[in-house]
């Protein structure tokens, strides 16, 4: 039976917060007029616009009860009824437009309970208002239910005073199992979401991280609704316990419950017809349109939500696109890209620049004991069309899976990967290198994209959308040596030969200076499928090849930018060798930004001895490891450099230099060189040349090659290169006289 609490009409309004939580001192309106921040000097209601607002057919329970702004206009107030304390800013005959609605400036046909409403507002049709304050310049038009609760928390992952903990909301991130939850909070970023949901062995930053959580919002009972200035709802049927920027627009969402939706004038936030948003943040200058269902979930900023897609306890990283899919329990890195229908992605961690074909069903737990399964792939991942995968996978930077269902565990790690199903020959085939071969105009258009999508307002974090960056760089040098163990062990294997040489040895020796033979060898990788069929290792000579004199080239790049402030370069250059006393060092993607491995576990014991005691400490740490990115990034070229070139900081030569310069400088010609003939490809298929019945109509469609303004791009920046490259080249020969 439901149970209908009875009271008096005229405690209608009153109340909002129970007196057992109103501090001492303070009445139930303290924190309301904490949130209004008016300077306007509200007024009674004179006996004359008393009148005039009867004429009008409106009524109150009290007209003492009701404030308004000197300038205020009554007869702009119709057909309201009025209950609770009411404030109402200045009224002026204006009407507002936007978007081909024209109102006129009032508040019209709506019931209206304690209320804070600003200067020249539109309110029209509203069947239920309670407890909200609007900002100025707001319409609000035709919304069934606008309201706020005494414990509304406006998505965030507290509980307010008196409350059950039980009632806390969390987002199960990256596991069905609920073992990686963390609390949602305004302000949440990606990186907040991987550390806290990654590092479940260390108790005390689980603690603390909550600690900060709870801190950072007042669990005080008594908190209004909020929508900000120039804020534009209509035709919704409820919004409860929101928090509105400014400059949103809003129309025919059926539901917005318990949520923050962040906006401003640079970045203004939409959503649209047949909504359902719950327990949720919604980030600056989003977008989320046409029966979008969401609910436990942080959108980031310059995200959109499009076409029934349905993001249940997830993180979607800034810049990133959701249309027509599922997507469950996962945490995704800024620029991830999904438009289908029938795709589904399940408690997956996919590190950015993402991009999921139609018929992709990543993370089925058919294979495990309980739904605790999880799936991990870092930048650029894509499986293509109607592939199938399976719970526990991982897979390095940009591997691309082709068409099918594999239908056991993959662990790979070799980085710009095609991973394919042999049928005829029962047997998993990876391509290591695919891209550098066969697609680069793709890899390198992935970069500029995503660069050119950030549509941030504060870019204070620095994301790496390079295809070379320490993180690939470190997996293209871990990829080298299972390349050379796997050649060295097919060697051995054929052969049947003894030797006291590692296979590693072996392998590297064989791919440097006997690529015929490595070409005849059937080479295997272990521990990369979880079966009994083989997984074959393809065109190993070209990978191996291809990610030498990329490590070497990305080492050149980055010396284009070591100034010596008038020292000599090279002598500079062993001096900034020598500081460096390890291997290159670990990198690690938190959140789409690169952090060392070893200041990211500092930043771990901070916050556990309490030297960091915020979430807003934790982003300033990371604005801080922004800025100082450029100085790593250098460090870890340098370790790089010496350890592919197998030298040391004293054995560095202006002629060894000079000879990696001219290697970079060919290796420029020939990405750009690759990049044009992946590209050409478009234009000289036939298949696609078929529905064209000529030239002229095939350029009018896709444009000249010639004129692809991708393309040209790059020729600007490779000229760039080459001009340092010059400058470098000249700076060491005048040296050497």
């Amino acid at each position: 039976m439901n149970k209908i609490n009875k009271q008096p009409l005229s405690s209608l309004g009153f109340g909002f917060i129970d007196p057992a939580f109103i501090p001492k001192g303070k009445d139930e309106y303290y924190l309301r007029n904490r949130q209004h921040r008016s300077k306007t000097p509200y007024r009674k209601l004179t006996a004359k616009e008393i009148q005039t607002l009867l004429r009008n057919d409106n009524s109150a329970d009290d007209w003492n009860n009701i404030e308004v702004a000197p300038t205020f206009d009554p007869k702009l107030v119709k057909r309201c009824s009025f209950f609770g304390k009411i404030r109402i800013g200045k009224l002026e005959a204006l009407f507002h437009e936007f978007n081909n609605l024209r109102m006129p400036v009032g508040i019209y046909n709506s019931t209206i309970i304690s209320c804070d409403i600003g200067d020249n507002v539109v309110i029209d049709q509203i069947s239920f208002m309670s407890h909200i304050i609007t900002g100025n310049d707001v319409l609000l038009v035709n919304i069934q239910e606008l309201s706020s609760t005494d414990h509304a928390k406006f998505g965030n992952g507290v509980v307010k005073i008196g409350e059950d903990p039980a009632v806390r909301i969390w987002m199960e991130l990256a596991n069905e199992n609920g073992g990686r939850k963390v609390l949602p909070f305004n302000g949440m970023l990606p990186g907040d979401a991987w550390i806290w949901s990654k590092y479940r062995d260390n108790p005390k930053l689980l603690e603390k991280l909550q600690e900060f959580t709870d801190d950072k919002f007042d669990r005080k009972r008594g908190y209004y609704g909020k929508i900000g200035d120039r804020t534009v709802i209509k035709n919704c049927e409820i919004i409860k316990d929101a928090w509105i920027g400014t400059d949103a627009y809003i129309k025919g969402a059926n539901k917005l419950k318990n949520i923050t939706i962040l906006s401003s004038p640079e970045a203004t936030t939409q959503i649209g017809e047949g909504c359902e948003l719950v327990n949720g943040i919604v980030g600056y200058g989003c977008r989320i349109f046409y029966g979008v269902k969401a609910v436990r979930f942080v959108m980031g900023t310059n995200s959109q939500l499009k076409y029934g897609a349905r993001l249940i306890n997830s993180y979607l990283g800034d810049n990133s696109t959701i249309s027509c899919c599922e997507v469950l329990n996962s945490l995704l890195f800024p620029g991830h890209e999904q438009h289908h229908n029938n795709s589904f992605l399940c408690a997956a961690v996919i590190q950015g620049q993402s991009n999921l074909a139609a018929g992709a069903t990543i993370g089925s737990n058919h294979n495990s004991r309980a739904a605790d399964g999880e799936l991990v792939a870092a930048r650029g991942f894509w499986p293509g069309l109607c592939v199938s995968l399976k719970h526990n996978s991982y897979f390095a930077s940009f591997s691309i899976l082709a068409k099918g269902d594999f239908q056991a565990e993959i662990n790979n790690r070799l980085p710009f990967s095609l991973i394919s199903n042999s049928t005829d020959n029962n047997e998993l085939v990876i391509m290591p290198g695919y891209w550098f071969e066969y697609n680069l105009y793709a890899l390198a258009r992935n970069s500029e994209k995503y660069e050119a999508r950030d549509g941030r307002t504060d870019k204070r974090i620095y994301l790496e959308f390079d295809y070379l960056a320490p993180d690939t760089i470190n997996e293209m040098i871990e990829a080298l040596s299972i390349l050379a163990s796997s050649t060295g062990e097919a060697y051995i294997k054929k052969n049947r030969k003894k030797s006291n040489q590692s296979t590693e040895a072996i392998g590297n020796t064989l791919l440097q200076n006997d690529p015929e033979t490595v070409a005849q060898l059937t080479i295997l990788l272990k521990e990369a499928e979880n079966s009994r069929r083989s997984v074959r290792l393809t065109k190993v000579n070209a990978a191996y090849r291809n990610y030498h004199r990329l490590i070497r080239y990305y080492c050149i790049k980055e010396l284009f930018r070591l100034t010596p402030n008038g020292t000599d370069w090279m002598q500079y250059l062993k001096i900034r060798c020598q500081k460096i006393k390890q291997q290159p060092a670990a990198w690690i993607n938190v959140g789409g930004q690169l952090l060392r491995e070893q200041a990211l576990d500092q930043l771990k014991k901070n916050i556990c001895a309490g030297k960091i005691n915020s979430w807003d400490q934790i982003h300033d740490w990371y604005h801080q490891q922004s800025e100082r990115y450029p100085i790593d990034k250098m460090e870890h070229a340098l370790a790089v450099l010496l350890l592919i070139t197998n030298t040391s900081a004293n054995r560095l030569s202006r002629n060894k230099m000079l000879s990696l310069l001219a290697e970079a400088e060919e290796t420029q010609a020939w990405t750009m060189q690759q990049i044009k003939k992946s590209r050409a490809k478009d234009y000289q298929n036939p298949f696609r040349k078929m529905l064209y019945n000529n030239e002229r109509e095939m350029e009018q469609v896709m444009g000249k090659l010639e004129d692809n303004p991708f393309i040209n791009s790059l020729e600007i920046k490779q000229n760039l290169f080459y001009q340092q490259a010059a400058q470098l080249r000249l700076t060491l020969t005048k040296k050497k006289k």
